[in-house]
This record gives structure tokens, C-alpha cells and sequence, in this order.
């Protein structure tokens, strides 16, 4: 039966990819890959020589109708990115869904991905959650923050360690100085920290200290609103 299997990757250290996924990459005939010099790396560690092809968000939209009809006549192909699991935040939805449209399967292998572990971390609620990925960095940004400033979930945004300043300060006119928050950065890395407490604080901790790596921001939400203590009871 054609099957696009979706492979997620190590984040930071090597050993966090799984037997299933290790197994998989050494059966199908072919990888697609986010930058096959990147997953090169990765395939020689682990003695995989399957053979690789780019896709990446400048050629998916090229390539898919090529990769479905490959998949329909019989090749197994797997999807992975450079690290974590390919479509979140990453390319992979397009074939995904021309997948799903012309009826191959898709089997999606449980794995690494960034903001799970940076807001399990923070030890804010999360018990409910929006995954915001990375916000526009033009067009829409002032106008999606403003939309963000009464969400009551706990908010995960994606960023760039260049942008991680600007982004902060933005939050503190969006959000208030008061929120609480935290900054996960290279995660599962050598070099893995989590730096908590108020925005303003967070920000102030990387105005003196440069951040390097890829950056995760979690906000906790707007805070519910208080009950009025002189509101009558339902005894009275």
C-alpha cells in the first residue's frame, strides 16, 4: 500500500531519535530532506545510506505532484527535516496533504520536537495551550499580537536568537512587563537553558547576556479575571 512515512529527528543530541525511526530511514528508498548536508550528518552516524533528495519550503511546491506519483508507483519515501518533526514550523504539510487528497497513507512516528520539553520546562499551566510557531516578522505581526494580548492559554512561539530582544520588548508592550514567561534554548544540546520569570526580567537577562541557538519563548496567558469580593453569596 503507498505510505509517505514522517520522520521526526533529533532536536540536539543523537540519542533521542527512536529505534523505529532508525529502522524506517534504513528501509524506504527514499529520504526527502530539509538540507541533505545537514542530514548527512545524521545518516552517517547512524551507518543509513539511503538515498536523499532536497525539499525544502523554496521547492515543495515544485516537487510534490513528482514525489506523489514516485509514491504511487511503488517507492517508500520518508519525510524528515533538519531537526524535530518535519510540518511543525518546518516544510511537510504540502505533500501531506496531496497525501490525504489522493489517498496514500501517511504515518507520522512520534518523536522530537522543540516546544513540548521548553513548555513542560517552564512550569507554567499547560494544561492548555497555543502553539504559535514563529510570528510574522512584518506583515500581520503587530496585528496577530494584538489578537494574542487576552488569550488565556499558555502561548509557545518559535524565534530566532537575533530577533529574541526586539520579540521580548514587543511582548512587553503586548503583554506587560508582569507576565510571566520563559526562554528554553538549546534544547536537548549541551549548552540546553531555561531562563524564567517576568518578561521584563527575561529581558533584561538577555540585554546583558547575547542568546545563541534556537529559541523557545513561552507566555503564560491573560490572567482570568478575579471574582468581586463583595459579590453576594448565593445564601443571601
Amino acid at each position: 500500500m503507498p505510505k509517505l512515512y514522517v520522520v521526526p529527528t533529533p532536536i540536539g543530541n543523537l540519542e533521542d531519535i527512536t529505534q523505529r525511526a532508525l529502522r524506517i530511514l534504513s528501509e524506504v528508498d527514499l529520504i526527502l530532506a530539509e538540507d541533505t548536508r545537514t542530514s548527512g550528518i545524521l545518516l552517517k552516524h547512524f551507518d543509513i545510506h539511503t538515498r536523499m533528495q532536497s525539499h525544502h519550503k523554496f521547492n515543495e511546491h515544485k516537487t510534490v505532484e513528482s514525489l506523489i506519483n514516485r509514491i504511487l508507483s511503488g517507492e517508500k519515501i520518508a519525510l524528515i527535516s533538519d531537526a524535530g518533526t518535519p510540518a511543525i514550523s518546518d516544510p511537510g504539510f504540502l505533500i501531506v496533504r496531496e497525501c490525504r487528497r489522493t489517498g496514500i497513507d501517511v504515518e507520522c512516528l512520534p518523536g522530537a520536537t522543540a516546544f513540548v520539553p521548553a513548555l513542560v520546562a517552564s512550569g507554567l499551566p499547560n494544561d492548555r495551550f497555543c502553539f504559535e510557531g514563529f510570528l510574522p516578522q512584518k506583515k500581520g505581526r503587530q496585528t496577530r499580537l494584538k489578537e494574542l494580548a487576552e488569550e488565556r492559554r499558555t502561548m509557545v512561539f518559535y524565534e530566532s536568537p537575533f530577533r529574541l530582544v526586539k520579540t521580548l520588548t514587543q511582548f512587553i508592550e503586548t503583554f506587560g512587563a508582569d507576565r510571566e514567561a520563559s526562554v528554553s534554548r538549546e534544547i536537548s544540546k549541551i549548552h540546553e537553558q531555561t531562563v524564567k520569570g517576568t518578561l521584563f526580567e527575561i529581558t533584561e537577562h538577555f540585554k546583558l547576556n547575547e542568546p545563541k541557538g534556537e529559541i523557545v519563548i513561552v507566555v503564560t496567558g491573560y490572567p482570568e479575571k478575579t471574582k468581586n469580593k463583595t459579590e453576594k453569596s448565593d445564601e443571601l
